[in-house]
């Protein structure tokens, strides 16, 4: 999985600077465009959006020192349920659009671009491709712990038909003189192994769920990061490509916030995935620098980068939806549906009716920043 990811974000930053040579008729209004004033941007921008995302990511980590930001509490669920409205609105508000305005843009040939919508198609292939990983590694990792179980099981029976023999054994030696009381200790010894037998599967079926439950939240974090960066590299790159500071300044306002609120959501997929360190400053670490990143590559092909171009709007149109379907997936079913029918909310009405408006505070917020970005 994370071979995968390092992959896909590679292929991603240096395939976009390839893709915009492409000779298009499409022109850029260059009116406006003032070089000095819109580099000065670019580094606040660098700064502003790398603070931002640490900041965010860092939130949820902080539960050890702050208990009200623990997982085990009750306001972490409603940190999640913000995070997953901002996850959710950040697919279908901001990146799905971008990738419909590029797969359908009038520079491209009106056959085939214009006459299927590809960026839903892409969004739905990539959120069904998104639910076979989840499932199939889920499957694998259950298979393999139920097998090692099993083989456990096996052993423990085996070793307690052993001392049963030599339980009864002893019972028949003893059986002529005192026959009352080793009947006794036959069947207060015979109940305690069974009590053991049942009390260790006990232990192995809770244990299997809790891996189970970790996998399943490290395959969320790690899929979530991948369907953010890849956008991340993106939205930066056309922010570094920019030399129009009425465009820039509004971006910068709009990026930062919105890379707060994603750094929160992936912060908290993080916690709850029980990462060790090494891990989690890596993933923090990536998420925090792939869209100063994608600036500076940005600000270094800016002299040649056409965002009209033919292979620039199919690079990015099919990258931007594909991150839409990863998103809108992992924030429906592995963020939202998984907390939403916890018990813990569910017996709550409370906690439940809470979650609900966090939920549409996190998706109204960022439905809003879209009008600036």
């Amino acid at each position: 999985m994370k071979t995968l990811s390092l992959l896909i974000i590679f292929l991603t930053i240096f395939l976009l600077p390839l893709a915009v040579h492409s000779g298009c008729d499409c022109s850029t209004d260059k009116s406006l465009t003032d070089k000095p004033r819109a580099r000065n941007l670019h580094i606040v921008a660098i700064f502003a959006i790398l603070g931002a995302g640490a900041v965010g990511c860092t939130i949820p980590s902080l539960g050890k020192r702050f208990p009200i930001l623990s997982p085990e509490k009750d306001f972490f669920f409603l940190i999640k349920a913000f995070a997953a409205g901002v996850i959710l609105a950040t697919g279908f508000i901001h990146i799905l659009p971008d990738g419909y305005d590029r797969l359908t843009s009038a520079c491209l040939p009106e056959s085939p671009w214009q006459n299927f919508p590809f960026a839903s198609f892409i969004a739905m292939v990539t959120a069904i491709m998104t639910l076979m990983i989840d499932t199939l590694a889920s499957g694998y990792f259950q298979r393999k712990h139920f097998n090692k179980h099993a083989a456990m099981v096996t052993n423990l029976e085996a070793g307690e038909t052993t001392d049963h023999d030599a339980q009864s054994h002893v019972h028949m030696h003893t059986h002529a003189t005192h026959n009352h009381d080793a009947h006794e200790s036959h069947v207060h010894m015979h109940t305690h192994a069974t009590h053991g037998h049942a009390h260790g599967w006990a232990d192995g079926q809770g244990e299997i769920e809790g891996s189970l439950q970790i996998l399943r939240n490290r395959i969320t974090a790690e899929i979530f990061e991948l369907g953010i960066i890849v956008h991340s590299v993106i939205i930066g790159l056309s922010l570094g490509a920019s030399q129009t500071p009425s465009v820039i300044k509004p971006l910068i306002a709009a990026l930062t916030f919105h890379q707060f609120f994603e750094g929160m959501g992936l912060g908290a997929c993080i916690v709850q995935a029980r990462f060790n360190i090494k891990p989690v400053v890596i993933m923090s670490l990536f998420f925090s620098l792939t869209t100063p990143i994608g600036i500076i590559i940005g600000i270094g092909i800016s002299s040649s980068y056409d965002e009209n171009s033919h292979k620039a709007l199919i690079v990015e149109g099919v990258l931007d939806s594909a991150s839409a379907g990863i998103l809108i997936y992992m924030a429906l079913v592995d963020l939202l549906a998984q907390d939403f029918m916890n018990p813990k909310i569910q017996n709550n009405g409370i906690l439940q009716i809470l979650v609900n408006v966090f939920l549409l505070l996190g998706a109204g917020l960022m439905s809003v920043i879209a009008k600036w970005n």
